[in-house]
């Protein structure tokens, strides 16, 4: 019989993955798979449980959110030779789970990490050597991800983040960078910036042309230094509509390694936690880096 290690967050989105574990089970069982569950303790949890009790089975499962899905990643990294990776999703925006093109009903997506999704070499990034599923931000609203008490996030979902996100609005500080990538180089005073390897950012899917997932190339959007209240609205409606690139204060370019500099610590989020600070920040494109299963 094939075993699995199922690593879940018990506090994730509404807290209602417990209701659902039994179900969930169950379709492991029923496809084969004998299930050890291991419900997390407290924060880094999953990364321990991923990195020490990973390479016992030949597939790990996630169930909570981004953040819980970001630290079993970051413990399979840590492994020679990880074991496949399936995901469910029971966060409060699960960006990862639109990605993956995942059903957001915990006993659909355990159907799809069981046997029904198909396998896929999926790039990871590094910043500063720490590992990141999907972003890795700067700037306006960025700390809101981490900011946001767990208790508004299980009540009010996305919303949560839209009222912390206005919020933060007089707080908005640019940073003079200099961007080095791929053998060019740019210098800008910034307000915001991600480098990504998603669809889908705080809940808003973006644009889609040329994302490629496996290809060892980040998107990266950058967003000019705004002049008044209107700019910042301006900046971050160009960002995430579907806009030409270009447009407005944005600058979007592709890219596998990264270098930001500047004159001051600059706060990072990966995946929606915080990242650390520093003067020099380097970011890298490991490509094909996990096998995770997606829905078809």
């Amino acid at each position: 019989m094939k075993e699995a290690l199922l690593i879940y967050n018990p506090t994730s989105g509404k807290g209602q993955l417990p209701g659902s574990l039994s179900p969930v089970l169950d379709v492991f069982t029923k496809a084969g798979w004998l299930v050890t569950v291991y419900p997390t303790q407290c924060k880094g949890d999953a990364v321990r449980a991923a990195k020490e009790l990973g390479p016992r089975f030949q597939r790990v499962v996630c169930a909570g959110g981004d953040g819980t899905l970001s630290e079993t990643v970051t413990g399979l990294m840590e492994l020679s030779a990880p074991p496949m990776l399936g995901y469910i999703p029971s966060g409060s925006t699960n960006d990862c789970a639109t990605t993956l093109n995942l059903p957001r009903s915990p006993i659909k997506a355990a159907a799809v990490a069981a046997g029904e999704g198909e396998p896929f070499h999926i790039d990871i990034g590094k910043l500063n050597g720490q590992p990141f599923v999907y972003v890795a931000a700067f700037g306006a609203f960025t700390h809101v991800a981490y900011a946001t008490p767990q208790d508004l996030k299980n009540t009010f979902g996305h919303l949560a983040y839209v009222v912390e996100g206005i919020a933060s609005l007089p707080t908005i500080s640019p940073y003079h960078l200099k961007v080095e990538y791929d053998g060019q180089v740019l210098e800008d005073d910034f307000y915001f910036g991600m480098v990504r390897n998603a669809l889908s950012i705080g809940g808003i899917k973006l644009p889609q042309q040329d994302v490629e997932l496996d290809d060892g190339l980040f998107e990266v959007d950058l967003v000019k230094k705004p002049v008044s209240l209107a700019d910042v609205t301006d900046g971050f409606q160009t960002l995430f509509a579907q806009n030409p690139v270009g447009a407005g204060s944005r600058i979007h370019f592709q890219a596998s390694q990264l270098t930001f500099s500047s004159d001051q610590p600059i706060p990072w989020t990966i995946d929606g936690e915080y990242g650390g600070d520093q003067l020099v920040n380097q970011v890298v494109n490991c490509r094909q880096a996990l096998t995770v299963i997606r829905g078809k």
